[in-house]
Order: structure tokens, then C-alpha cells, then sequence
């Protein structure tokens, strides 16, 4: 079984800066992808950003965050990180982690850090 562990949300002002951890219980080279995810309230879970582990590490980022948050992981560590800059309060929602394994293809989550952007 494969646990996600986030970390690093908070209460931010317009502006600020938050780093976003997320943790995992086994080598991240056993995941084709990692990526993180959001959902604010009354919406739909969206794509925040997300890597690939072949490729040379690509990442994507939707249209909304490019320029201020960038994904990257740490492989010795077995984490995986989102630092976010120059944060909206448009950016204020639940983040989630979330990884594809390798070969069976299965989808875990973790269980969410809560990010508030105060204006």
C-alpha cells in the first residue's frame, strides 16, 4: 500500500509564498507520474501541476499557476514538493498529491493540506 503525506499548507497573504511537501512511502522512481492537484469549494478537483519520472523529469503546470509555482522532487528523499510564489486568493483551496505506480497503473491520493489566501 502507498501513503501520501502533505505538508505546508497555511494561511498566506496576497503575495506570499508557501512550499507544499508531500511524502511518500516507497522510492518516487516507482511512479510513472506525481503531481498535485486542488479543489476549492463548490469546484471541481483540478490539475495544479504535475512531473513525470521518465523524460527527463517534464513537468506542466496549468495556464493559472505558470510563472509563479514550480513542482519538483527530491529523489533521496522520496518527496515531492510545490513551491507556490506570489500566491492569489483565487489560489485558496484543499492541494493534493496524487502518483501513478509504474506498470499497474494505480492512482493514489493523499489526504489534502488546506491553502487560504487572505486579499
Amino acid at each position: 500500500q502507498v501513503q501520501l503525506v502533505e505538508s505546508g499548507g497555511g494561511l498566506v497573504q496576497a503575495g506570499g509564498s508557501l512550499r507544499l511537501s508531500c511524502a511518500a512511502s516507497r522510492d518516487i522512481f516507482s511512479f510513472s507520474y506525481m503531481g498535485w492537484f486542488r479543489q476549492a469549494p463548490g469546484k471541481q478537483r483540478e490539475l495544479v501541476a504535475r512531473i513525470s519520472s521518465v523524460n527527463g523529469g517534464t513537468t506542466n503546470y496549468a495556464d493559472s499557476v505558470k510563472g509563479r509555482f514550480t513542482i519538483s522532487r527530491d529523489n533521496a528523499k522520496n518527496t515531492l514538493y510545490l513551491q507556490m510564489n506570489s500566491l492569489k486568493p483565487e489560489d485558496t483551496a484543499i492541494y493534493y498529491c496524487n502518483a501513478i505506480l509504474s506498470g499497474q497503473g494505480t492512482l493514489y491520493w493523499g489526504q489534502g493540506t488546506q491553502v487560504s489566501v487572505s486579499s
